[in-house]
């Protein structure tokens, strides 16, 4: 109206962008099955390790059978993160593999939305606890069988029915060097966990 003194609205502030929703997850698995290497080919930040080299004192009590190769453990944990498009962050959590340290398995467990148990298919049996840990618990998880030196000698649905899983559990050939064979798996997961849900709301 012409003559009004009345103020023209301020311009509105854009929004800000939402911050993303983080996850945590498991990188579980047995002694030397490639946590760590896991966790670090697929971190977009530095990872944060807490590898030991292996020393005589364990020389007892650590199964190196199959992995003679293997000079480094890790003795608590390993960090990572990675982000699955803007709205989604993974906060990576591997586990120590050797039995003397499952105790602090169940600390890492809380909050955790899901898992990875990594299985190498010359040491299946390293894997049945964290197979067992997780199904006792109800954490989600999937399989990633992690082919060493690049060699995968079975496919995936045999490696199913050794381990006795379900077939809601997804089972993935993966190698836990490359950046892009570990993110499929993570997605995997993911898609796994969405689907539970999916299910869950359904029902």
């Amino acid at each position: 109206m012409a003559g009004s003194d009345r103020a023209a609205p301020a311009p509105t502030a854009p929004a800000s962008p939402a911050a993303p929703e983080a996850v945590k997850i498991l990188i579980a698995g047995g002694f030397g099955v490639g946590k760590t290497t896991m966790v670090g080919s697929v971190s977009e930040i530095a990872p944060l390790r807490t590898e030991e080299p292996l020393t005589a004192a364990g020389l007892d009590v650590d199964d190196l059978a199959g992995i003679e190769e293997k000079r480094d453990t890790t003795v608590a944990l390993d960090f990572g993160r990675i982000s699955i498009g803007r709205e989604l962050v993974l906060y990576l959590f591997g586990t120590p593999g050797q039995q003397r340290f499952w105790f602090m398995w169940n600390d890492l467990a809380i909050g955790a939305l899901g898992a990875v148990v990594l299985v190498d298919v010359r040491r299946p049996e390293s894997s049945f606890a964290a197979i067992d840990f997780f199904e006792r618990r109800g954490i989600p998880f999937v399989v990633g069988v992690n082919g060493f030196h690049g060699r995968h000698p079975y496919p995936a649905e045999e490696i199913r029915e050794a381990l006795a899983l379900p077939e809601h559990v997804k089972v993935l050939l993966c190698d836990a060097r490359e950046r892009a064979s570990s993110r499929d798996v993570l997605i995997a997961l993911i898609d796994q966990l969405i689907d539970a849900a999916a299910s869950a709301a359904a029902s």
